[in-house]
C-alpha cells in the first residue's frame, strides 16, 4: 500500500515519458495510457479478497462500509464501457479518475494507525520533494518532468511542474496540503510545520495556480482570524507565541518584499494581467450547448463533432471545466451519475476523517471546478484521498475490521 502510494503521489504522466511510457499522448498501446498505480490497486484488492477467503462475502462487506466508494467505481466503470462502446478514446481517464480513487479508499478502509503514520510520513516527505523541486525548476528555468503531449511540451508554459505534472492540479494539492497543514492536521512538531508551510506557499507561486494561491489565503486567512478571535476571547494567548508573532511578521514582509524586488512574483503577475485566453475560454465553452441537439446533450454527442466545434470556437486547451466537459462528451446523464458519485464520495472520506478536514475539503471542491480536472485523465482525486486520510486519521470501524 505504501508502494501505491506513493507512485499515485509522486509519478506524472511527465515522469512516465521519461522511463519509456507514453501516458498522456495519443500513440501507444492502450495499456500504457492507465497509470501503473491503477493496475496496483486492482491487484491489491483482488488479492485482498483472495487471502480472507470467501471473496463475495467480502466484496458485500466492504460494500456495506464503503457503499460511495463502491458508486464511484461502479460509475467509472461504466464510463468507460460507455466510451468503448462508442468508439471514443478516453476509457483510461475513467479509471484513473474515478476507479482509482475508489479502490484506495476501500483498501484504506482497516488500515491500522501505524500502517497510517508510514503514509503521514510518505505524504510529508513527497510534498516536501515536490516543493523543492518546483523552486528549483523556478530558479533554473529547467523542468525534469513537464506535461508532455506525444513527447512535445508546451514551451510558453514556464510554469513548475515538479512531480505532479500538470501545474493546475500541482497547485490544487498543494494548496489542500497547504490548508490541511493551518488547520491542524498531521502531526508535525509546530517549527516543522511552519517551515514546511511556508516553503509549499513559495513552490505554490512557482506552480502558478491563480485560483489554488487566492484560495489558500482567503481560507487560510479566515482561518487564522478566527483562531485570534477565539484565543482573544478565551483571554489566553501564550505570551511567547505573541512575542514570536511580532517577531514574525516584518521578517515575513521583508522576505516578501525581497522576493517581489528580485522577481519572484513577475510570472504571477503577468498570468493575472495576460492569462493567454483561459477567461475567454471558460466563457465560449458554453457556446457549444447551443451547437448540438438536447438528445446528443442527455445521452452523449458525438466525440469527433465535440473535438471540431471545441477547435472552431478556439478552445484548443480544451474544457475548463470537470461537469461541462463531461456533458459535452458523455451527456448529461452520464454527468450527473459522476457528481453524485463523487460528492457522496467525498462526503464519506470525510466521515472517516477526524474533526478539522473542512479547510482542505472546501478548498479542493472549489479548485476542481476552475480547470479540467475529474473531467480528463487524472490522479488527483486519489492524490486528495491520501492526504487527507494521513493527516488525519480515519475513525477506526470496528465492524470492517479484519475484513476488506
Amino acid at each position: 500500500m505504501v508502494l501505491t502510494s506513493l507512485i499515485i503521489l509522486a509519478v506524472s504522466g511527465g515522469l512516465l515519458w521519461v522511463v519509456g511510457i507514453n501516458y498522456d499522448g495519443l500513440t501507444g498501446g492502450q495499456a500504457q495510457k492507465v497509470h501503473p498505480a491503477s493496475y496496483l490497486c486492482v491487484l491489491l484488492v483482488a488479492w485482498q479478497m483472495l487471502r480472507r477467503g470467501n471473496p463475495v462475502a467480502n466484496v458485500v462487506s466492504a460494500a456495506e462500509h464503503a457503499p460511495a466508494s463502491f458508486l464511484l467505481a461502479a460509475a467509472g466503470i461504466a464510463m468507460a464501457l460507455q466510451i468503448t462502446l462508442r468508439g471514443a478514446s478516453g476509457a483510461a481517464g475513467a479509471i484513473d479518475s474515478f476507479l482509482q480513487p475508489a479502490l484506495v479508499m476501500i483498501l484504506l478502509i482497516d488500515r491500522d494507525a501505524r500502517s497510517l503514520g508510514r503514509l503521514e510520513t510518505l505524504v510529508h516527505a513527497v510534498m516536501a520533494v515536490n516543493a523543492l523541486l518546483g523552486i528549483v525548476e523556478f530558479a533554473t528555468g529547467q523542468r525534469f518532468f513537464p506535461f508532455r503531449l506525444d513527447g512535445a511540451t508546451f514551451e510558453t508554459d514556464t510554469r513548475s511542474a515538479a512531480l505532479q505534472g500538470h501545474p493546475l492540479g500541482n497547485a490544487t494539492l498543494t494548496a489542500c496540503y497547504v490548508l490541511a497543514l493551518i488547520a491542524g492536521g498531521g502531526s508535525l512538531k509546530p517549527l516543522t510545520r511552519l517551515g514546511m508551510i511556508a516553503v509549499q506557499l513559495v513552490a505554490l507561486v512557482t506552480f502558478g495556480g491563480r485560483s489554488a494561491i487566492i484560495v489558500t489565503l482567503l481560507l487560510g486567512g479566515a482561518f487564522g482570524i478566527v483562531q485570534l478571535l477565539r484565543a482573544v476571547a478565551r483571554g489566553r494567548i501564550p505570551l511567547l507565541a505573541a512575542a514570536g508573532a511580532a517577531c514574525a511578521l516584518p521578517l515575513v514582509a521583508s522576505a516578501v518584499a525581497a522576493l517581489a524586488f528580485g522577481g519572484f512574483f513577475d510570472a504571477l503577475l503577468g498570468r493575472f494581467a495576460a492569462d493567454g485566453g483561459s477567461a475567454n475560454a471558460r466563457v465560449a465553452m458554453f457556446d457549444l450547448f447551443s451547437r448540438l441537439p438536447l438528445r446528443d446533450l442527455v445521452l452523449g454527442p458525438d466525440p469527433t463533432l465535440v473535438d471540431s466545434l471545441r477547435r472552431i470556437t478556439g478552445l484548443e486547451w480544451g474544457i475548463e471545466h470537470p461537469i461541462i466537459r463531461v456533458v459535452l462528451y458523455q451527456g448529461g446523464l452520464m454527468a450527473l451519475l459522476l457528481t453524485v458519485a463523487v460528492t457522496l464520495f467525498l462526503c464519506e472520506v470525510g466521515r472517516r476523517c477526524r474533526p478539522g478536514f473542512a479547510l482542505p475539503m472546501v478548498a479542493f471542491v472549489i479548485l476542481i471546478n476552475t480547470f479540467e480536472s475529474l473531467g480528463g485523465k487524472t490522479t488527483l482525486l486519489a492524490k486528495f484521498v491520501l492526504v487527507l486520510v494521513a493527516l488525519y486519521r480515519p475513525i477506526p470501524d470496528n465492524r470492517a475490521a479484519g475484513r476488506l
